[in-house]
């Protein structure tokens, strides 16, 4: 039997790293990229993984116990209750940067569960999926928030705070973002673990810090829910702002939102760990090819126009 499932990928409009300490954070899917797994069964012995984008080509028990693949299919094994390892060939494909903000480990985590899953015919719910991929989100970033895996598993926008119910939101008009990668690999766990050791010297100062960073979250969920999305542009310069002041953003990040804002952009801030990744942009429809090629001007190794619903 053969299974084939896709995740897309993600990117957070408001939010980020404040999340971690329970302020809100708004995050969407990114259909424009995504994972790609297929699965099927073999006839030689072992589960043999295939993953260009890693350059991983190995049989699973040649992995390090704690490698982020082997623990996902273990814990799928577990979940579904299969103690004799089936012979599988797992093939990995990702249209998703690595360590660019646009969640590409939580991507192939969410396609892997279901691929497996429905490979062996014991179908995972979304809950179950999104918690199997938070666990190995531990691993990619140390003390994650869990919006990564929750906003590709259930593929829907998404208000998010630690700890809470999961909330689901739509924009009552659609509105465009465009998406500027500065092409610099920027792994999350290290700014988030930066970041925790600033908060624990000074919890007065980062958690005044957190809570206007949650405040500019909820207020940009009122206005999309609206459909005033055009008033979402200051409040992600303010988000940006804050995040410069986390010290997660770089030059580069700053150069390209500042190039986006000179071409005409109502709003621009980085999106994700910082430090390289990516940074968008909100637009009208009619400016998103002048920023994008402005974005590709100033440095920007590609850049993504996608539309927000």
């Amino acid at each position: 039997m053969m299974s084939h499932a896709t995740a897309p990928g993600k990117i957070i409009l408001f939010g980020e790293h404040a999340v971690v300490y329970q302020r809100p954070a708004l995050a969407v899917p990114v259909l424009q990229v995504h994972a790609d797994v297929d699965v099927s069964n073999s006839l030689e012995p072992g589960i043999w993984i295939d993953a260009p984008i890693i350059n991983l080509a190995a049989e699973l028990s040649t992995l390090a116990p704690a490698h982020p693949l082997r623990v996902i299919i273990e814990n799928v094994f577990q979940a579904i209750g299969i103690s004799n390892i089936p012979a599988l060939k797992i093939r990995i494909i990702s249209t998703i940067p690595v360590a660019s903000g646009l969640g590409s480990g939580a991507a192939v985590s969410v396609a892997l569960i279901r691929a497996i899953s429905g490979c062996l015919s014991r179908r995972l719910s979304n809950e179950q999926v999104n918690q199997l991929a938070f666990e190995v989100e531990k691993i990619h970033h140390g003390n994650p928030s869990g919006i990564d895996n929750t906003v590709i598993t259930f593929a829907r926008p998404v208000y998010f705070i630690k700890g809470q119910r999961i909330e689901t939101f739509h924009s009552s008009e659609p509105f465009t973002i465009v998406i500027g990668d500065t092409g610099i690999s920027a792994p999350t766990r290290q700014a988030v673990d930066d970041l925790r050791n600033l908060w624990q010297a000074e919890p007065d100062r980062w958690n005044s810090v957190f809570d206007r960073v949650g405040e500019i979250s909820r207020k940009a969920r009122r206005l999309i829910k609206n459909g005033e999305w055009q008033q979402l542009g200051p409040l992600m310069d303010a988000n940006h702002a804050l995040l410069q002041e986390m010290t997660v953003s770089s030059p580069e990040l700053d150069h390209l939102v500042a190039a986006a804002k000179a071409n005409g952009a109502l709003g621009a801030k980085l999106s994700g760990g910082g430090r390289g990744g990516n940074m968008l942009a909100l637009v009208t429809p009619g400016a998103a090819e002048k920023v994008a090629r402005g974005l590709l001007t100033a440095g920007a190794r590609r850049t993504i126009i996608t539309e927000i619903q």
